[in-house]
């Protein structure tokens, strides 16, 4: 399509997957053209109130001058820098900047470009971690059922969505799964649910099965957000630490979505006290502005490389565009943003608000379960038999049309509105949804 014609309705060839060549859509897309602060503005000039922060990033809201002005000054600056055997001043200050913030213990960053490249480089820093220290038998990698870590191969592998697995052959070897937490026991919970501590232990099942001395690392969300927000179980998150602690298995906290203030805290290792050995983020590092991702390790893990000469690569990993300086420019301004607004913070003042609103929601048609932390929450509404995700995708589809976006996975409706918002605005979004699932059928 040429870059001077604007498409028709139903004419995406120019859009990237899923919008390809030749495929039919029986109506208008839904399209968005702009965006400041709470909203964005839709192709046919309607304001769309955003309930999800974008794509769980946009967590300062849209279009921020701060960021904005930030990003136009380093292009004309720095426009790149090489991250192989050298480097450039904003990217140590990045990285310093988010040890400022970060669990104590957590000294180091490695920096990619999105939250998938964050989880493939943790599990590879896992391997070569063991490897460094003369544990090379220590190779397998435990995810859990319902995780997702993002689309590289590591992260399907370790993931536990079997949409996001089913096409893709057998992935990597060496992979096992721990059980999920959704209890039926634990629904309409405020907070963290009472139930489900006990399945931590099964990694102590697992370890039995393959041997610890063959296990290099386990990777959670502390809070899984993609598949539908759930939230952990009291005590869980603690007994895997105690369990990998226990037999020398690296904990990686996949912090993609909840990194920057999503539950109140800077990351959510700090809001459940549990401090694992290393932190995947991404999407707000940036205010989903331009893509960077980073990992988050602690100085033991850092210092096992750093036993050879000067002349050598101490770790064979890195990106093209890892630490680019446009990136890091945006980093800044968003991480001062933060800071100024107290915006990472802010969802623990709104928590108690925004549950009430979210919860008010219970006896509405179809819904089946309501889950809330910080500024998050999930509403899952009952699925159509034999139909599983049609009720879901009705109702993001009048969502929209009504004014408001949010995401939905099958039919389970996700919120995560940007920090910014105001009681108002969630009396706006939570008032509407009602509307929308009085609606849906």
């Amino acid at each position: 399509m040429p870059l001077d014609r604007k498409p028709a309705p139903n004419d995406l060839r120019a859009f990237w997957m899923p919008y390809t060549a030749n495929r039919q859509f029986k109506s208008a897309p839904r399209m968005l053209v702009a965006s400041k602060d709470m909203h964005y503005t839709s192709s046919d000039d309607r304001q769309i109130l955003d309930g999800t922060a974008g794509l769980w990033c946009c967590n300062a809201g849209h279009c921020r001058p701060r960021i904005t002005e930030a990003v136009q000054k380093q292009v004309a600056e720095l426009d790149y820098a090489p991250a192989f055997q050298m480097g450039h001043p904003l990217a140590f200050e990045v990285a310093n900047r988010i040890v400022d913030i970060a669990p104590d213990g957590m000294e180091h960053v490695f920096f990619c470009n999105s939250g998938s490249e964050a989880v493939d480089t943790a599990l590879k820093i896992a391997l070569a971690y063991h490897r460094a220290r003369g544990d090379a038998s220590r190779t397998r990698l435990i995810g859990r059922e319902r995780g997702y870590h993002g689309t590289g191969f590591g992260g399907i592998s370790v993931g536990g969505i079997v949409n996001n697995r089913r096409h893709f052959g057998t992935l990597l070897a060496g992979v096992d799964h721990m059980p999920h937490t959704h209890l039926p026991e634990n629904v309409f919970t405020k907070g963290q649910p009472e139930h489900g501590a006990n399945l931590a232990d099964e990694l102590e099942r697992i370890v039995a099965l393959h041997g610890a001395e063959t296990i290099a690392a386990v990777i959670v969300e502390p809070m899984a957000g993609s598949t539908g927000v759930l939230m952990p179980p009291k005590g869980y998150l603690q007994r895997l630490r105690d369990i990998t602690r226990k037999h020398g298995i690296l904990l990686i906290f996949d912090e993609v979505i909840t990194g920057f203030g999503r539950l109140g805290s800077p990351f959510a290792a700090q809001h459940f006290d549990v401090i694992p050995d290393m932190i995947t983020c991404a999407k707000g590092l940036t205010n989903g502005v331009i893509p960077m991702g980073a990992v988050l390790a602690t100085a033991q893990i850092h210092d096992a490389f750093m036993q050879g000469p000067e002349h050598m690569i101490e770790l064979f990993h890195g990106y093209t565009y890892s630490g680019n300086p446009i990136s890091c420019a945006a980093a800044l301004a968003t991480l001062d943003t933060y800071a100024e607004e107290g915006l990472l913070i802010r969802a623990a003042q709104l928590e108690t608000y925004w549950q009430d609103a979210l919860h008010s929601l219970r006896d509405h048609p179809n819904v089946i379960d309501i889950r809330n932390m910080g500024l998050i929450g999930a509403v899952e509404l009952a699925p159509i038999a034999g139909e599983p995700g049609k009720r879901g995708f009705d109702a993001f589809v009048r969502a929209f049309e009504a004014g408001i976006l949010i995401r939905v996975t099958g039919d389970i409706i996700a919120l995560s509105p940007p920090l910014i918002i105001s009681t108002a605005q969630i009396d706006e979004l939570i008032g509407t949804l009602g509307d929308v699932l009085k609606q849906t059928a």
